[in-house]
C-alpha cells in the first residue's frame, strides 16, 4: 500500500525543526543557524521512499511578532495548520514546559482527536535517558499527544522512528510530487536563502534579522558546466552595511565563498557567485518591501 500525506512542523524558534528535515532528506534544502527568525516561509519539502511520500512543511518558529515581517512569519506558521495529516510540535529537553511552547500547546490542544499529534524531543543527544524520561513524563501529562519521540535532529538518531510511526498514521494515497522533487521551492529561493544563511552565521547582533537576499540574475554557461549567479544582500542600517562588506571586503568574501560550496552542492556544477550589498532601510516594518523580497501569503 503506498501512503501519503501532510504533515506540518512546529515549534518555537531554534528548536531544530529545519535541522530535521534536512536530515530526513539527506541533503540541506532549508538554512539553519542559532538565531531567531532563520526561517520565514512555509515550505514544503518532500521524502519520497517506495512505501510512499511526506510532505513535510517547515514553518517559522511561534512567537509574538514585532513588525511586518514578524506578522507574516506568524501567519506562515498558523496557516501550516490548515489540510494537514499530522502535526508534530518539536521541543527542547528543557526541565519545565516554557512560556513560548505553552502557547504552542495551547494552540493545537483543539486538534486533539480529529489530527494524529506527534511530539518530538530534540537534541537528546546531549542527555542521558534518566534526564530524559521525566520530560517526556511532563508533556505525556498533557494528554494531547499520540506519539512521543525523543530523538537528534544533528546525530540522526531516533529519526527512523519519526517516519515509521508517520507511515503508520497515515492513509493510502497518490503520489502529490515526483519523487526526485525535495521542496516546492524554486531553486532561486534555495540559492537566495543559502547566502542569508551565512549571513546568519557570521554576523552578531541585531544585524543578522535585518538581511535579506534577491538574485538578480541566474544564467547557466552554454560553453561549460557553469553558473553565473548575481545577487544582493540588504541590510536595513548603513552601519551594518560596513559590517557585511568587512574590513577590505573580508566578510562578503567569507560569505560568498561558503554560500558558493553550498550552491554548488545543490546546482551539481561549478558556480560564480557575485555579491553585493545595498541598504533598504527598517525594511522589515514596511509591508511594501516585506511583500518585495517575497514574504508574501499564498492567495
Amino acid at each position: 500500500m503506498y501512503k501519503s500525506g501532510f504533515v506540518t512542523v512546529i515549534g518555537r524558534p531554534n528548536v531544530g525543526k529545519s535541522t530535521l528535515l534536512n536530515s530526513i532528506l539527506g541533503q540541506k534544502m532549508t538554512i539553519t543557524s542559532n538565531k531567531a527568525q532563520t526561517t520565514r516561509n512555509k515550505i514544503s519539502l518532500i521524502h519520497s521512499e517506495d512505501r510512499g511520500q511526506i510532505v513535510f512543511i517547515d514553518t517559522p518558529g511561534i512567537q509574538k511578532p514585532r513588525n511586518e515581517l514578524g506578522k507574516f512569519m506568524l501567519g506562515e506558521s498558523l496557516s501550516s495548520l490548515e489540510g494537514i495529516d499530522i502535526v508534530i510540535m518539536m521541543v527542547e529537553p528543557d526541565e519545565k514546559i516554557g512560556k513560548k511552547d505553552r502557547n504552542i500547546l495551547e494552540r493545537i490542544r483543539g486538534l486533539k482527536g480529529t489530527h494524529p499529534l506527534f511530539l518530538v524531543i530534540n537534541k537528546v543527544d546531549s542527555l542521558n535517558k534518566d534526564q530524559v524520561l521525566p520530560v517526556i513524563g511532563r508533556y505525556a501529562e498533557e494528554e494531547i499527544f499520540d506519539e512521543i519521540i525523543p530523538l537528534s535532529a544533528r546525530t540522526g538518531d531516533n529519526v527512523d522512528r519519526l517516519l515509521d510511526l508517520i507511515y503508520d498514521r497515515l492513509e493510502e494515497g497518490p503520489k502529490y510530487y515526483p519523487e526526485d522533487m525535495l521542496t516546492d521551492q524554486p531553486e532561486r529561493f534555495v540559492i537566495a536563502e543559502l547566502i542569508r544563511e551565512k549571513g546568519l552565521s557570521y554576523l552578531q547582533e541585531e544585524v543578522p534579522h535585518g538581511l535579506a537576499v534577491e538574485i538578480n540574475s541566474m544564467k547557466e554557461r552554454q560553453d561549460k558546466a557553469l553558473y553565473d549567479i548575481d545577487a544582493t544582500i540588504y541590510v536595513e542600517r548603513d552601519s551594518h552595511k560596513g559590517i557585511i562588506i568587512g574590513k577590505g571586503g573580508a566578510m562578503l568574501k567569507r560569505i560568498g565563498m561558503e554560500a558558493r560550496r553550498d550552491i554548488e552542492n545543490l546546482l551539481g556544477q561549478k558556480v560564480n557567485l557575485q555579491l553585493w550589498v545595498k541598504v533598504s532601510k527598517n525594511w522589515r516594518d514596511k509591508d511594501e518591501r516585506v511583500k518585495h523580497f517575497g514574504y508574501q501569503a499564498e492567495s
